[in-house]
Protein backbone atom coordinates (compact mmCIF):
# COMPACT_ATOMS: atom_id res chain seq x y z
CA UNK A 1 0.00 0.00 0.00
CA UNK A 2 0.96 3.66 -0.05
CA UNK A 3 2.18 5.49 3.03
CA UNK A 4 3.58 8.93 3.75
CA UNK A 5 6.40 8.97 6.29
CA UNK A 6 7.46 12.18 8.02
CA UNK A 7 10.88 12.13 9.69
CA UNK A 8 13.71 10.27 7.96
CA UNK A 9 16.26 10.08 10.77
CA UNK A 10 17.78 6.88 12.17
CA UNK A 11 14.45 5.27 13.00
CA UNK A 12 12.26 6.80 10.30
CA UNK A 13 14.77 6.24 7.54
CA UNK A 14 15.19 2.58 8.43
CA UNK A 15 11.44 2.10 8.67
CA UNK A 16 10.97 3.59 5.22
CA UNK A 17 13.61 1.22 3.84
CA UNK A 18 12.02 -1.84 5.49
CA UNK A 19 8.61 -0.92 4.05
CA UNK A 20 10.04 -0.42 0.56
CA UNK A 21 11.78 -3.79 0.73
CA UNK A 22 8.40 -5.36 1.44
CA UNK A 23 6.80 -3.76 -1.62
CA UNK A 24 5.11 -0.66 -0.20
CA UNK A 25 5.27 2.75 -1.85
CA UNK A 26 6.74 5.19 0.68
CA UNK A 27 6.60 8.94 0.14
CA UNK A 28 9.10 10.40 2.54
CA UNK A 29 9.32 13.94 3.90
CA UNK A 30 11.83 15.54 6.26
CA UNK A 31 12.50 19.20 7.07
CA UNK A 32 16.18 18.65 6.32
CA UNK A 33 16.90 19.31 2.62
CA UNK A 34 19.88 16.94 2.82
CA UNK A 35 17.67 14.01 3.86
CA UNK A 36 16.60 11.35 1.33
CA UNK A 37 13.15 12.92 1.10
CA UNK A 38 10.79 12.46 -1.86
CA UNK A 39 8.83 15.69 -1.38
CA UNK A 40 9.72 19.06 0.13
CA UNK A 41 6.51 19.98 1.97
CA UNK A 42 3.50 18.48 3.73
CA UNK A 43 1.29 19.80 0.95
CA UNK A 44 3.36 17.89 -1.60
CA UNK A 45 3.21 14.80 0.60
CA UNK A 46 -0.59 14.89 0.70
CA UNK A 47 -0.79 15.48 -3.05
CA UNK A 48 1.44 12.47 -3.76
CA UNK A 49 -0.83 10.05 -1.88
CA UNK A 50 -4.13 8.57 -2.98
CA UNK A 51 -7.12 8.87 -0.65
CA UNK A 52 -7.67 7.55 1.91
CA UNK A 53 -4.15 8.56 2.91
CA UNK A 54 -2.08 7.00 5.68
CA UNK A 55 0.68 9.21 7.08
CA UNK A 56 3.17 8.01 9.68
CA UNK A 57 4.78 10.72 11.87
CA UNK A 58 8.26 9.83 13.16
CA UNK A 59 9.61 13.05 14.69
CA UNK A 60 10.72 13.94 18.25
CA UNK A 61 7.99 13.87 20.87
CA UNK A 62 6.48 16.98 22.36
CA UNK A 63 6.14 20.18 20.38
CA UNK A 64 7.66 18.84 17.10
CA UNK A 65 5.03 16.09 17.00
CA UNK A 66 2.19 18.37 18.10
CA UNK A 67 3.10 20.93 15.42
CA UNK A 68 3.35 18.24 12.73
CA UNK A 69 -0.04 16.73 13.58
CA UNK A 70 -1.64 20.20 13.61
CA UNK A 71 -0.12 21.00 10.21
CA UNK A 72 -1.28 17.68 8.75
CA UNK A 73 -4.82 18.49 9.86
CA UNK A 74 -4.73 21.36 7.38
CA UNK A 75 -3.67 19.28 4.36
CA UNK A 76 -5.44 15.94 4.92
CA UNK A 77 -9.10 15.10 4.39
CA UNK A 78 -11.87 13.16 6.06
CA UNK A 79 -11.09 9.44 6.05
CA UNK A 80 -7.31 9.90 6.10
CA UNK A 81 -5.23 8.39 8.91
CA UNK A 82 -2.39 9.86 10.98
CA UNK A 83 -0.14 7.44 12.90
CA UNK A 84 2.19 8.87 15.54
CA UNK A 85 5.07 6.41 15.82
CA UNK A 86 7.29 8.57 18.01
CA UNK A 87 7.66 8.48 21.79
CA UNK A 88 4.78 10.82 22.56
CA UNK A 89 3.05 10.87 25.92
CA UNK A 90 -0.25 9.00 25.81
CA UNK A 91 -2.18 12.05 26.99
CA UNK A 92 -1.04 13.89 23.84
CA UNK A 93 -2.60 11.14 21.73
CA UNK A 94 -5.98 11.69 23.31
CA UNK A 95 -5.75 15.42 22.61
CA UNK A 96 -4.74 14.81 18.99
CA UNK A 97 -7.60 12.39 18.37
CA UNK A 98 -10.11 14.81 19.85
CA UNK A 99 -8.82 17.70 17.70
CA UNK A 100 -8.86 15.63 14.50
CA UNK A 101 -12.28 14.04 15.01
CA UNK A 102 -14.35 17.04 13.79
CA UNK A 103 -12.39 16.95 10.52
CA UNK A 104 -13.04 13.23 10.09
CA UNK A 105 -9.30 12.45 10.21
CA UNK A 106 -8.54 9.19 12.02
CA UNK A 107 -5.69 8.78 14.48
CA UNK A 108 -3.54 5.91 15.74
CA UNK A 109 -0.65 5.91 18.18
CA UNK A 110 2.10 3.34 17.72
CA UNK A 111 4.70 2.60 20.36
CA UNK A 112 7.77 1.34 18.50
CA UNK A 113 10.66 -0.67 19.94
CA UNK A 114 13.67 -1.99 18.08
CA UNK A 115 15.98 0.97 17.64
CA UNK A 116 18.59 0.85 14.89
CA UNK A 117 18.24 -2.95 14.71
CA UNK A 118 14.65 -2.72 13.50
CA UNK A 119 15.60 -2.59 9.83
CA UNK A 120 16.83 -6.18 9.89
CA UNK A 121 15.12 -7.63 12.99
CA UNK A 122 11.75 -5.90 12.74
CA UNK A 123 10.03 -3.49 15.12
CA UNK A 124 7.84 -4.40 18.07
CA UNK A 125 4.64 -2.40 17.66
CA UNK A 126 2.07 -1.45 20.29
CA UNK A 127 -0.88 0.30 18.63
CA UNK A 128 -3.74 2.30 20.09
CA UNK A 129 -6.95 3.26 18.26
CA UNK A 130 -10.21 1.82 17.00
CA UNK A 131 -10.16 -1.60 15.33
CA UNK A 132 -11.36 -0.41 11.91
CA UNK A 133 -8.56 2.16 11.62
CA UNK A 134 -5.97 -0.37 12.78
CA UNK A 135 -7.21 -2.73 10.06
CA UNK A 136 -6.66 -0.03 7.41
CA UNK A 137 -2.99 0.21 8.36
CA UNK A 138 -2.43 -3.48 9.15
CA UNK A 139 -0.34 -4.19 6.00
CA UNK A 140 2.10 -1.52 7.18
CA UNK A 141 2.28 -3.01 10.67
CA UNK A 142 2.75 -6.51 9.24
CA UNK A 143 5.77 -5.36 7.21
CA UNK A 144 7.40 -3.47 10.07
CA UNK A 145 7.04 -6.10 12.77
CA UNK A 146 9.22 -9.23 13.13
CA UNK A 147 8.17 -12.33 11.14
CA UNK A 148 6.48 -13.84 14.21
CA UNK A 149 4.82 -11.87 17.00
CA UNK A 150 5.87 -8.34 17.83
CA UNK A 151 2.48 -6.68 17.26
CA UNK A 152 -0.39 -5.89 19.60
CA UNK A 153 -3.51 -3.79 19.26
CA UNK A 154 -3.14 -2.51 22.82
CA UNK A 155 -6.48 -0.71 23.14
CA UNK A 156 -8.07 2.64 22.44
CA UNK A 157 -6.22 5.80 21.43
CA UNK A 158 -3.32 6.38 23.81
CA UNK A 159 -2.93 2.71 24.72
CA UNK A 160 -0.07 2.23 22.25
CA UNK A 161 2.12 4.90 23.77
CA UNK A 162 1.02 3.97 27.30
CA UNK A 163 2.23 0.39 26.82
CA UNK A 164 5.46 1.60 25.20
CA UNK A 165 5.97 3.90 28.19
CA UNK A 166 5.66 0.96 30.59
CA UNK A 167 7.92 -1.11 28.30
CA UNK A 168 10.62 1.55 28.57
CA UNK A 169 10.22 1.77 32.33
CA UNK A 170 10.84 -1.98 32.57
CA UNK A 171 13.85 -1.51 30.28
CA UNK A 172 15.28 1.04 32.75
CA UNK A 173 15.07 -1.50 35.56
CA UNK A 174 16.66 -4.36 33.60
CA UNK A 175 19.53 -2.19 32.38
CA UNK A 176 20.20 -0.93 35.91
CA UNK A 177 20.26 -4.48 37.29
CA UNK A 178 22.80 -5.61 34.68
CA UNK A 179 24.91 -2.56 35.47
CA UNK A 180 24.88 -3.11 39.22
CA UNK A 181 25.70 -6.80 38.84
CA UNK A 182 28.61 -6.02 36.53
CA UNK A 183 29.96 -3.42 38.96
CA UNK A 184 29.94 -5.95 41.82
CA UNK A 185 31.73 -8.56 39.69
CA UNK A 186 34.45 -6.00 38.96
CA UNK A 187 34.74 -5.00 42.62
CA UNK A 188 35.34 -8.56 43.90
CA UNK A 189 38.91 -9.75 43.28
CA UNK A 190 37.75 -13.38 42.93
CA UNK A 191 36.50 -12.81 39.35
CA UNK A 192 39.36 -11.95 36.97
CA UNK A 193 37.19 -11.55 33.85
CA UNK A 194 33.70 -10.12 34.51
CA UNK A 195 33.22 -9.61 30.76
CA UNK A 196 33.49 -13.37 30.19
CA UNK A 197 30.98 -14.01 32.98
CA UNK A 198 28.43 -11.71 31.33
CA UNK A 199 28.98 -13.46 27.99
CA UNK A 200 28.45 -16.87 29.59
CA UNK A 201 25.01 -15.81 30.77
CA UNK A 202 23.76 -15.48 27.18
CA UNK A 203 22.90 -19.18 26.98
CA UNK A 204 20.89 -21.32 29.39
CA UNK A 205 20.37 -18.77 32.17
CA UNK A 206 17.07 -17.29 33.32
CA UNK A 207 18.43 -13.74 32.87
CA UNK A 208 19.42 -14.07 29.21
CA UNK A 209 17.89 -11.36 27.02
CA UNK A 210 18.53 -9.16 24.01
CA UNK A 211 19.72 -6.41 26.34
CA UNK A 212 22.32 -8.82 27.72
CA UNK A 213 23.37 -9.65 24.14
CA UNK A 214 23.83 -5.95 23.44
CA UNK A 215 25.87 -5.52 26.63
CA UNK A 216 28.17 -8.35 25.56
CA UNK A 217 28.60 -6.67 22.16
CA UNK A 218 29.54 -3.44 23.93
CA UNK A 219 32.07 -5.28 26.11
CA UNK A 220 33.66 -6.86 23.04
CA UNK A 221 34.06 -3.42 21.46
CA UNK A 222 35.32 -1.85 24.70
CA UNK A 223 36.60 -4.44 27.23
CA UNK A 224 35.86 -3.32 30.74
CA UNK A 225 34.00 -0.33 29.30
CA UNK A 226 37.15 1.72 29.77
CA UNK A 227 36.37 4.18 26.97
CA UNK A 228 32.77 5.06 27.81
CA UNK A 229 31.60 7.71 30.24
CA UNK A 230 29.09 6.63 32.87
CA UNK A 231 26.50 9.21 31.83
CA UNK A 232 22.95 8.08 31.01
CA UNK A 233 20.28 10.37 29.59
CA UNK A 234 16.55 9.64 29.82
CA UNK A 235 14.10 10.32 27.00
CA UNK A 236 11.03 10.91 29.17
CA UNK A 237 9.18 7.60 29.26
CA UNK A 238 10.73 6.58 32.57
CA UNK A 239 9.54 9.78 34.22
CA UNK A 240 6.07 9.40 32.71
CA UNK A 241 5.88 5.79 33.92
CA UNK A 242 6.59 6.87 37.49
CA UNK A 243 4.13 9.77 37.26
CA UNK A 244 1.44 7.34 36.07
CA UNK A 245 2.33 4.97 38.92
CA UNK A 246 1.86 7.77 41.43
CA UNK A 247 -1.45 8.75 39.83
CA UNK A 248 -2.75 5.17 40.07
CA UNK A 249 -1.08 4.32 43.41
CA UNK A 250 1.02 1.51 41.92
CA UNK A 251 4.33 0.84 43.74
CA UNK A 252 7.32 0.97 41.36
CA UNK A 253 10.47 1.00 43.50
CA UNK A 254 12.74 -0.70 40.94
CA UNK A 255 11.91 1.54 37.97
CA UNK A 256 11.97 4.65 40.17
CA UNK A 257 15.39 3.72 41.52
CA UNK A 258 16.68 3.11 37.98
CA UNK A 259 15.55 6.57 36.89
CA UNK A 260 17.18 8.23 39.89
CA UNK A 261 20.39 6.32 39.14
CA UNK A 262 20.44 7.98 35.73
CA UNK A 263 20.13 11.37 37.41
CA UNK A 264 23.07 10.47 39.65
CA UNK A 265 25.17 9.52 36.61
CA UNK A 266 25.08 13.13 35.41
CA UNK A 267 26.67 14.56 38.54
CA UNK A 268 30.42 15.02 38.61
CA UNK A 269 30.12 15.49 42.36
CA UNK A 270 26.98 14.91 44.41
CA UNK A 271 25.76 17.81 46.58
CA UNK A 272 23.72 15.28 48.56
CA UNK A 273 26.81 13.24 49.41
CA UNK A 274 28.63 16.44 50.38
CA UNK A 275 25.85 17.00 52.93
CA UNK A 276 26.22 13.43 54.23
CA UNK A 277 30.01 13.83 54.56
CA UNK A 278 29.64 17.18 56.32
CA UNK A 279 27.10 15.77 58.80
CA UNK A 280 29.32 12.76 59.56
CA UNK A 281 32.10 15.21 60.31
CA UNK A 282 29.86 17.29 62.58
CA UNK A 283 28.51 14.51 64.78
CA UNK A 284 31.27 11.94 64.52
CA UNK A 285 34.43 13.82 63.72
CA UNK A 286 34.97 12.00 60.43
CA UNK A 287 37.40 14.08 58.35
CA UNK A 288 36.58 14.57 54.68
CA UNK A 289 39.42 14.33 52.18
CA UNK A 290 39.90 16.47 49.09
CA UNK A 291 38.51 13.74 46.82
CA UNK A 292 35.50 13.13 49.05
CA UNK A 293 37.07 10.18 50.93
CA UNK A 294 36.60 10.02 54.69
CA UNK A 295 38.94 9.00 57.47
CA UNK A 296 38.01 8.45 61.09
CA UNK A 297 39.58 10.84 63.61
CA UNK A 298 39.37 10.81 67.39
CA UNK A 299 36.44 12.63 68.96
CA UNK A 300 37.66 15.14 71.53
Amino acid sequence: MQIGLIGLGKMGGNMAERLRRDGHQVVGYDRNPASPRDVDSLEALAAALDAPRVVWVMVPSGEPTRATVASLAGVLQSGDVIIDGGNSRYTDDQAHAAALAPKGIKYLDAGVSGGVWGLTEGYALMVGGDADTVAMAQPIFDSLKPPTGGFVHAGRVGAGHLTKMVHNGIEYGIMQAYGEGYELLKAVDMVPDPDAVMASWQEGTVIRSWLLDLLVLALKDDPGLAEIRGYAQDSGEGRWTIEAAIEHAVPMPVITSALFARFASRQEESPAMKVVAALRNQFGGHAVGKEGSTAAVPIS
